[in-house]
């Protein structure tokens, strides 16, 4: 029997069904831990689709899996469902317009992960078809992940020791190309720092006024001074989410300020955080406020795993990328048009690699190809992106894997309404299938082939040897970001 025909044939049939769940939560575009109906829907579709459903996993209420098969190996595949504010976008526009009855300040899948859940569901339920039509022993497990933009829910469950029970770990991420993804990212953590000061008359009592604005704007000070002294490879950047009202009459009473503290090693994550905290309290010792310090969320850098990225790049190809219309070629021209471009080859390999620059340049036209459509030669290393992921988390406690697809057309940039408008079109629809077979066609190889999975998992032990440093305190809770 051919297993790899089967699922990309359950799929093909299928397709409709994850297409439609890539379109409802494209319209849902539910920001991080407020994922409701997203969880509800995918709930639903697991359980009829025959998996033994979990919910509120790690106490997070949208956070949930869907498990099928007994015994080992256990294969994780993680799905991701929340948007992100400000990109409420129309699908299939080459220009900037918000849904009917929406203004550009609401939300909208601005990195595709509506796309990536329902790819993730997709190939859940073609391996669920493969143990079940095959008898092989083995469990897959699909796990809604809520909050990746805000709310690290895979952080949460590697406090609570969830994915060490996976033997491997695959997923994928809508992209603008065709290739796997290696190297290591960011660390991260999240503060929210909420001061609390003394209303007054800024003109007729002063004096008895307490300003929590001034603390926030003396702590950003504070830590623009800090930037000379942290480690070069550390980022610090920060929102004022609260301003403390439209009023400069009164003194403000309140004012919220939002950090981000990003390194390679959790370590210096966590001791730059430290820094941040004391310029905190030094700023509400200047200014006679008091402040809350409310831990939002943080995530590991990642852990590549070479064996895992060979095995993704070869269903890569054997899958093949997806066929467009003119139309579809069409539309990602005039997309390109409205973003610069950077010139540059597409892909990391091709900024590292003379011999795979060469290829990828034929490949691209120079660079000059709006829609990607082929697949990047492999490329292996220790690179490093300054983007941050809870997938990072993952990979410290099991062998991970990532991936993209082109979803969008070449240099699109990140977290943009050109983004929300892909993701309800045909060139979404194709990319998400297209990994939705990669990710079916390589967990079932991982049931198949135990050398591949070994030989994954030696890797790994090297790789992950000085073991997690969970960003996560022992007793914060998920935060949801108002």
């Amino acid at each position: 029997m051919d297993h790899s025909k089967d699922a990309i044939k359950y799929i093909e049939e299928n397709s409709d069904k994850y297409i439609d769940i890539s379109h409802k939560i494209w319209g849902y575009a539910e920001l991080s831990l407020k994922e409701y109906k997203s969880a509800a829907l995918y709930t639903e579709a697991l359980r009829a689709e025959g998996f033994d459903v979990s919910e509120n996993l790690g106490g997070i209420p949208t956070a949930f899996s869907g498990s099928f098969g007994s015994g080992k190996p256990v294969i994780g595949v993680l799905a991701e469902f929340d948007a992100l504010s400000g990109l409420s976008q129309k699908a299939g526009l080459t220009c900037r317009e918000p849904l009917d009855g929406q203004s550009a300040t609401d939300s909208g899948h601005g990195c595709g992960h509506n796309m990536l859940g329902a790819a993730s569901f997709g190939a859940a339920c073609a391996i669920k078809n493969y143990l079940k039509q095959s008898g092989h022993s083995g469990t897959v497990i699909f796990y809604g992940c809520p909050g990746e933009e805000g709310g690290a829910a895979k952080a949460f469950l590697a406090r609570e020791g969830v994915w060490k029970s996976l033997d491997a770990a695959i997923t994928w991420h809508p992209g603008d190309t065709n290739e796997v993804t290696t190297g290591t990212c960011n660390s991260c953590i999240q503060v929210l720092y909420k001061f609390h000061g003394v209303a007054a008359h800024a003109a007729g009592n002063p004096e008895m006024g307490r300003s929590a604005l001034d603390a926030v704007e003396l702590m950003n000070t504070g830590v623009q001074y800090l930037r000379e002294h942290m480690k070069s490879d550390c980022r610090i950047h920060y929102a004022i989410t609260n301003a403390g009202g439209a009023s400069p009459n009164v003194v403000q009473p309140e004012a919220h300020v939002l950090y981000m503290v990003r390194s390679v090693a959790v370590e210096d994550s966590v001791a730059l955080q430290a820094r941040v905290d004391k310029i905190a309290e030094g700023a509400a010792l200047m200014t006679e406020t008091t402040y809350e310090r409310i831990f939002v969320d943080g995530t590991a850098n990642t852990v590549p795993n070479s064996v895992l990225e060979k095995l993704m790049y070869e269903k890569l190809l054997e899958v093949g990328v997806p066929e467009y219309t003119e139309e579809e070629y069409a539309f990602a021209e005039a997309l390109k048009k409205t973003y610069p471009s950077n010139g540059l080859l597409p892909g990391l390999g091709a900024q590292k690699d003379a011999e795979i620059a060469r290829q990828v340049s034929e490949m691209s036209d120079n660079g000059n190809k709006a829609l990607n459509d082929f697949v990047l030669p492999f490329y292996h290393g220790d690179d490093f992106s300054p983007g941050s992921t809870d997938v990072g988390d993952v990979s410290w406690l099991t062998p991970t894997v990532q991936f993209n697809t082109a979803c969008e057309p070449s240099w699109v940039p990140g977290h943009s309404w050109q983004i929300v408008s892909c993701g309800a079109s045909s060139i979404g629809d194709k990319g998400m299938l297209y990994a939705a077979r990669v990710l079916a066609l390589a967990g079932i190889d991982l049931f198949e082939k135990p050398e591949i999975l070994e030989a994954a998992k030696a890797e790994f032990r090297v790789k992950a040897a000085k073991g997690y440093t969970c960003p996560i305190p022992p007793d914060a809770v998920p935060y949801v970001i108002e």
